[in-house]
């Protein structure tokens, strides 16, 4: 059973001083846990990052192992039909692994309500700020740093930043910074969110979250 939560967020501006906006989001959440849900999605999203191209060669795709070594019988030794047999040095692999890909099937509506949860779980670790995509104009790593800083972010921990467009100069401000990761947020998902620590919210990227998420 789903029940609706209500949070409200104020916007910091770049000195992380509070502005009069608030942004409200409503999150569709499971009454118990929705843990299970949380863990299928991630298992789905690490699934779909496997290439899944690891192969290996079986006794008929070798290479070489036409003729056969030696007469059937008469030699004394055990019989032998090809070189490239799976017994011999430079043989084929028996049930060895071959290319394919995994899909594990999770409804847009399941999908949806575990990152709704998983939100909803994480919303005292989550701050907005004002104009973020356009107060960093130039590709420097200090601008972002001073911004995160003035607005009270650990750095030391993992940052997830959710922006609604990544613009050149945001993302190569904090390409540097092993901590911080930054998406869209039409490409959000469980595992960035479960990961981070903190989450930097834009008013645009809340608007977002409301029409594809949370509506």
């Amino acid at each position: 059973m789903t029940i609706q939560k209500f949070v409200t967020y104020n916007s910091l501006d770049i000195n992380g001083e509070v502005l009069e906006d608030k942004h409200e989001l409503t999150f569709t959440v499971l009454e118990k846990s929705g843990n299970q849900l949380i863990h299928k999605d991630i298992l789905r999203h690490q699934l779909a990052q496997k290439q899944g191209t690891v192969s290996t060669k079986t006794r008929s795709e070798v290479r070489g192992g036409g003729r056969k070594p030696w007469r059937q019988k008469g030699t004394g030794r055990a019989r032998a039909g090809s070189n490239r047999s799976p017994l011999w040095k430079g043989g084929g692999v028996i049930f060895g692994p071959k290319p394919k890909k995994v899909i594990l099937k999770l409804n847009k509506k399941e999908r949806k309500l575990a990152l709704q949860t998983l939100l909803y779980n994480k919303r005292n670790n989550i701050s907005v700020i004002d104009n973020l995509e356009n107060l960093v104009e130039l590709p420097k790593t200090k601008t972002f740093y001073n911004i995160c800083k003035k607005c009270g972010i650990n750095l030391e921990q993992k940052v997830l930043v959710i922006v609604s467009k990544k613009t050149p100069a945001l993302k190569l401000s904090t390409r540097n910074m092993k901590n911080v990761e930054v998406i869209s947020a039409s490409n959000l998902n469980t595992l960035s969110l479960l990961k981070a620590k903190q989450i930097l919210l834009t008013p645009l990227a809340v608007n977002e979250i409301k029409e594809i998420y949370c509506g």
